[in-house]
């Protein structure tokens, strides 16, 4: 049995790029600069840090950036895909299913297949963004637009849609570290199957671990640290993206100087809910 998963992982390592390269880094030197995305106000500054090809499993892309200030993503379905707005600071106006309310950073909200979404940032600040996008086809991405760019979109005083947040507040020590599944494979309908946060402290580390039948992505929310994957190790910082492909055997550790905040992305080969 130890052979053959040592031939599986030689096999799925053959021809890969060094951690060093699969490793993202955010660099806003580098984004672009869109306007009237999808119809919305103003302009979006971004980059992509990876597209299908970067994992085997149906991720569509990662991107991130900021939304300049009484700017954003305007109104739009998604029929064949999910995908999610993310904020690391700030506040910004989501939309799902044209009801809007302010989430206050970090906070994300999911746009479930089938559904519709938009995000607007009405303060006079740059908010710093991300997209995650998850297809039923690899590589496929679909969108039709509303012509309507949110900005003055009357508001809930509550949520009423699907969203998240990246406390610490709610972290429960799991070993070494602190952790939350924050979203589950219930709230998803694609092979999207989970959001945890994590957290691993001062000089710490997280237990090495495998996965046989889901892949994911690490984004350094905080702090910096490094990864080994495969026996290879990686320096790694704030606005990091890590993939951790099947079979892969990987690890975190974070700096003697501080706490290595995580946020991790789950995408499954095929679509399960666990009981």
């Amino acid at each position: 049995m130890r052979s053959l998963f040592l031939f599986t992982l030689a096999a799925s390592l053959w021809g890969r790029d060094p951690l060093a390269a699969r490793i993202a880094h955010t660099v806003p030197e580098q984004y672009n600069v869109i306007k009237a995305v999808h119809a919305g106000a103003g302009e979006l500054h971004y980059r992509g840090l990876f597209d299908a090809s970067s994992l085997d499993v149906n991720l569509i892309f990662l991107h991130r950036g900021v939304i300049m200030p009484k700017s954003g993503i305007g109104h739009h379905f998604h029929n064949q895909m999910e995908e999610m707005f993310v904020i690391f600071d700030g506040e910004a106006q989501f939309t799902i299913d044209g009801r809007t309310a302010l989430l206050k950073a970090p906070a994300g909200a999911p746009c479930r297949m089938g559904h519709s979404h938009a995000i607007y940032n009405p303060t006079d600040k740059p908010v710093e963004w991300m997209n995650i996008a998850v297809g039923t086809v690899k590589g496929k991405y679909d969108n039709f637009d509303l012509g309507d760019d949110r900005a003055t979109a009357a508001l809930d005083a509550n949520p009423v849609f699907i969203s998240m947040q990246l406390d610490r507040s709610l972290l429960k020590p799991l070993g070494a570290v602190r952790y939350r599944r924050v979203l589950s494979p219930e709230v998803f309908f694609t092979n999207w199957s989970y959001v945890d946060h994590l957290l691993i402290p001062a000089g710490g580390s997280a237990e090495k671990a495998v996965h046989i039948g889901v892949e994911e992505f690490y984004y350094v929310v905080s702090g910096e640290g490094s990864v080994r994957v495969n026996g290879e190790s990686g320096a790694i910082r704030r606005g990091d993206a890590i993939p951790i492909l099947f079979n892969d055997v990987y690890s975190f550790e974070s700096s003697q100087t501080g706490e290595l905040e995580l946020m991790v992305v789950g995408i499954a080969r095929q679509k399960f809910v666990v009981d």
